[in-house]
């Protein structure tokens, strides 16, 4: 049974970002990759560079929404900058692989210093 887009973009980040996994590229990022953050160019040659870089980086992954083509999960990457930064990452599968991926990331304020007291992350049950 084929994975479901939400199923392969938990494996992408998972492989990437906790395993720092560069295998996962190709078994899982199409040939024409596309991009939308600043720092990281197109491709998936990119991505496989990038992540034995990454290891002072820690990911914990939150909540995942998909809709269609569009997966889009709420994490908090720690070792990205000076402070935690807590994302929104969006991708976009097409035939079983990450074509497309977007993101929007903030640093992360403690609960204690937001207006509602509620904190900006937090882990599904």
């Amino acid at each position: 049974m084929a994975k479901s887009n939400k199923e392969i973009v938990i494996e992408v980040l998972t492989r990437a970002f906790v395993e720092k996994d560069p295998t996962v590229v190709a078994q899982c990022f199409g040939a024409n990759y596309k991009q939308h953050n600043p720092a990281i160019p197109d491709g998936p040659t990119a991505i496989a560079r990038l992540i034995p870089t990454l290891t002072g980086l820690t990911y914990e992954r939150g909540m995942v929404v998909a809709d269609g083509d569009l997966v889009m999960v709420h994490g908090r990457y720690t070792g990205w900058g000076p402070k935690p930064m807590v994302a929104v990452d969006i991708f976009r599968v097409e035939d079983g692989k990450v074509v497309e991926h977007w993101d929007v990331l903030q640093e992360e304020v403690s609960a204690a210093d937001t207006a509602s007291g509620n904190a900006m992350f937090t882990k599904p049950d």
